[in-house]
Order: structure tokens, then sequence, then C-alpha cells
């Protein structure tokens, strides 16, 4: 079967590769639709970053060349003896995160830590197998390509959560990449009562206002700073570095009223300079996340069935795996109207 595998920086071949044997444990998902997530464009653009190269995975035993892909739903098509959950036929969305799982649920996340797609076999393929835990069903009437907005947008829920966003809050997030998009829809369904968005494209920032930003500013063409401060006076209660660079990192701690929080949602492929002083001069909290809890993406799930979270608007193009490097990879680095680029599979509904 055809597979977007990853061999290293801007080196993604398109090849034929056979699918791993099924465990007992383990469901072979028979791929709708697969995103093409920030994480991966990294690893695109900048990797390795997390996919192992030197020695396999602990969790996974893999190492690369491996399939990318980590946010993809599908069908189930096949199931190991000891699956009790799932049968043949039914709709799923796959949480890629893979943990130990000897930690409480808030901490298990950081138990490990290793991802279907990035540290092992993902869904930009024909089939993939996932662990039973990882499957989740999709309700009736959430379609397969939500199925494949599952996985960034529990991204977002778990961030709001991290910021203990609160009804009547004024929330500020910078960058909007696909997670900053949807961290605007989460923050309105949070109950934010201002969420303004900055970035740098106009068009990115015309998504934001779709998806629930009340306010967006084009940071290149004003002063940041002074243009939230215009916005929200006393400070913001909670921001979100969704950007991943050193600028924005400090001007989200900046805008932030003392003793309101900033959470770093983006992923640092590389280290930035900065002064604590800030943190001392300013009185903010600094916080981060990274994936969610088990149960932050069955409530996403939920939330996307019930119409409460609406990421769907964040799709700018969908793709044939044959096209997954121009029409995504680099269609991504070089266009910034893109912003979610779904890759059809079976292209099943």
């Amino acid at each position: 079967m055809k597979a977007a595998v990853w061999y290293g920086q801007k080196d993604i071949r398109v090849e034929e590769r056979e699918l791993k044997p099924l465990q007992d444990n383990e469901v072979t998902v028979r791929v709708a639709w697969a995103g093409i997530c920030g994480s991966d464009l990294h690893e695109y653009q900048e990797g390795p970053v997390f996919v192992p190269v030197n020695e396999k995975n602990d969790l996974t035993g893999e190492v690369a060349p491996l399939t990318m892909g980590h946010e993809f739903a599908g069908v189930v098509e096949k199931v190991g003896k000891d699956v009790t959950k799932f049968k043949v036929g039914d709709r799923v969305a796959i949480n890629p995160t893979l943990t130990y799982g000897n930690k409480p649920e808030d901490l298990d996340c950081y138990d490990g830590f290793s991802f279907i797609g990035l540290h092992g076999d993902g869904g930009f393929t024909k089939f993939a197998n996932a662990p039973e835990s990882n499957v989740y069903l999709l309700p009736e009437g959430m379609s397969l390509q939500d199925g494949a907005l599952v996985e960034p947008t529990a991204v977002a829920v778990q961030a709001i959560k991290e910021g203990d966003v609160r009804l009547g809050d004024n929330v500020v997030i910078f960058g909007a990449g696909p997670i900053g998009l949807v961290t605007a829809n989460a923050a309105k369904a949070a109950g934010a009562t201002k969420i303004v968005v900055l970035d740098l494209s106009e068009e990115r920032l015309e998504k934001a206002l779709e998806l629930g930003a009340t306010h967006v500013i084009n940071s290149g063409k004003v002063d940041p700073i002074k243009a939230v401060y215009e916005l929200i006076p006393e400070g913001a209660d909670v921001t979100f570095e969704v950007a991943g660079v050193a600028p924005t990192f400090e001007q989200a701690i900046e805008v932030t009223r003392p003793r309101g929080t900033m959470v770093i949602v983006s992923i640092f492929a590389r280290p930035i300079n900065w002064n604590p002083i800030q943190l001392t001069n300013k009185g903010v909290k600094v916080t981060s996340t990274i994936a969610y809890t088990p149960s932050s993406f069955a409530q996403t799930i939920h939330l996307m069935g019930t119409g409460q979270l609406t990421p769907q608007g964040i799709i700018t193009s969908e793709i044939e795996l044959d096209d997954i490097v121009d029409k995504g990879f680099e269609a991504l680095t070089n266009d910034k109207s893109q912003a979610k680029i779904l890759v059809k599979l079976s292209g099943e509904k």
C-alpha cells in the first residue's frame, strides 16, 4: 500500500509499505482522512524533532524511516482477538498518544509521550494499526473528516483547561495557524468574552474571526503589544503562545495581566534567548501543555458531535496522498493562507 514515509529533513517519500502484523489488542483502521499537523511540518522543515532516528522508540519499537500522520479517522477493517469494544465497520478517530500508562490521567501524557505517526507508523496510508485503547467511536452525524480534526482540536481543549479559562475571561492568542484557530474556537466554547488573535497573515486572521475571535490584529502592521492594550487595558487573563518564535513568546507574557497565565502550546523546535526577569517584572504565571488527556480527547469528540466546538472552518485544502509533498508540506511552508490540509485516503465521509 502507498504511504508517506519520513526519511529526513525535506525528505518525505510516497512509496509502497507493508502493514505490520495486527497485534491481539489492536484494530486495523481503513484510513479515510488524515490531517497534516504543525508537528509534521516541523519534522519536514527542521527534523528530526520527535522522530526516532538513531535507536528504536521505547514504546513503539520503531525507528525512521516511518509512515507519518497522527491526525486521522476511518473505519474499522479488522480487530485483534482481544479487542472487545469495536467491531468491523465502526467509524472511529484515533488518539495517537502512547504512554506507559503508569501515571494518573492528568500526568499520563508525560509518561513516555510517544505518538503514532511521529514515533511509529501512522495514518498517511491506506490502513493503520492502533491499540484498542487509542480508538474512539464517532457519534452519528459526525463525519470522518470531522474525525480527522479531533486530534488538533483536543490540543486546544487541553490548552484551554491548562489556562483555566473561565466565563468572562479575556483571551489573547499569538498565532493563527490550525492550533491557534481551534484554540480561538475552544475559548469561545469556554465562554471567553474577548478573544484576540494575532498573526501576520490576513487570510488566517479572517479564519480566526470565522472560528470565534472577537478581534484580530496583524502584528506586522501595528505594534502588537500596544494594540492588545487598546482592546484590553488591564491585560489579558490568559494568553496562548501558538506561534513558536521568540518575539511572540515575550509578547504573550507582556500583554498578560499580573497573576494572569500564559500557556505555551507551540512546539519550539530550537532554543530561544529569553530573560526570566520579564516574569519577575510582570508577575505572570507561565505554563505549558502537550497533547491532551484521554478524557479531553473524548470530551472533544462529544463537543464536536453536539456542535459546541466547530473547527471545520480550519480546512483550507483537500489533497491526494501522491501530492502530499508539493500540495501539502510545501504549500504549508510557502502559502500562509493555508491552515489545515486534509489528505484524502479512502475519502469516505
